[in-house]
């Protein structure tokens, strides 16, 4: 499975402080729960890497 493979299947994102000082991003789909946990840091990277691709998927609009 690559990043232009598309699958059938729901998921729900949530994304939030942890009472650690990270930053969780939890997924749950089909019953399958993954948190994963981020320094501030590095989910400011994660932001600026979201916000390059919508742009690059933005440009590539029809």
């Amino acid at each position: 499975m690559g990043i232009n493979t598309e699958k059938d299947i729901e998921a729900n994102l949530q994304i939030g402080p942890t009472d650690q000082g990270m930053v969780r991003l939890f997924v749950e789909a089909q019953g399958t729960e993954i948190p994963m946990d981020f320094t501030p840091e590095e989910a400011r990277d994660i932001a600026a890497e979201i916000e390059a691709a919508a742009r690059a998927a933005s440009a590539r609009k029809p």
